[in-house]
């Protein structure tokens, strides 16, 4: 049984893809310290380089949890964000998918950022049929309780894990061996960052992936492909 545990993003990049494929349980780690990252901003590959689509954020403080943190919508982000889009990739072949993936997130009032990236991450991945036969859940909703290494761990058993996969952030606090005492293997992403054809320049992996729909459409499941290594090996 392989789990991921992964603090929801806005419309992630492809290698967070690759970590749903990988999983039988995917865990939304929703109920954890906000700080600043991908949880609400994204990069998108323009003909003027890359810039931000940014989700603005109402009354943050340091400290808040993810699922705390309320979206502004005082502003009318979505629109600028399609705008973005649909001129980001007004010659891409896929345009009308990206729009309608897009379309389909921000239907749905959400408040919360959590819930917000929590979309995101599932309608790319059910565009490319990732979810399929994986158990999907929030931890805010799992009432399992302790801190950094130790509550992983304990989401990890609530699960029955053999394995734990995780991306490379996790390198400079995670207790390795406390997993390897519970008879789990940690194994950290293998990011292959193929290369597929791209709008705009020099190929960059870094970016949404609908950037990976606008140009690939559903023959873009090719490119979700990187494996997982044991943390000895990535170390």
């Amino acid at each position: 049984m392989k789990v991921v545990i992964s603090q929801p993003m806005y419309f992630p990049w492809v290698g967070m893809l690759e970590q749903v494929r990988l999983a039988d349980v995917f865990v939304h780690y929703d109920d954890v310290q906000y700080v600043r990252g991908f949880f609400n901003r994204v990069q998108l590959k323009r003909e003027n380089g890359v810039s931000w689509l940014t989700v603005p954020l109402q009354n943050f403080h340091r400290g808040q949890l993810i699922n705390q943190i309320i979206i502004d919508d005082r502003v009318d982000w979505r629109s600028r964000h399609r705008d973005l889009l649909k001129l980001a990739y007004r010659n891409a072949p896929y345009r009308d998918d990206v729009l309608a993936l897009v379309d389909l997130v921000f239907s749905e009032k959400m408040i919360s950022l959590a819930d917000l990236s929590r979309a995101s991450v599932e309608s790319l991945s059910n565009y490319y049929g990732l979810m399929m036969g994986k158990t999907v859940v929030r931890s805010s909703d799992l009432k399992i309780g302790g801190k950094g290494s130790e509550r992983l761990l304990a989401l990890c058993k609530h699960f029955h894990a053999t394995s734990y996969i995780t991306g490379h952030g996790a390198r400079n606090y995670l207790d390795h061996d406390l997993f390897e005492r519970s008879s789990i293997r940690v194994e950290y992403m293998n990011y292959r960052k193929l290369k597929y054809p791209q709008l705009h320049g020099d190929f960059t992996p870094f970016v949404t992936g609908l950037d990976l729909v606008a140009n690939c459409g559903k023959d873009g499941i090719r490119y979700i492909s990187s494996d997982s290594i044991d943390w000895k090996e990535f170390l």
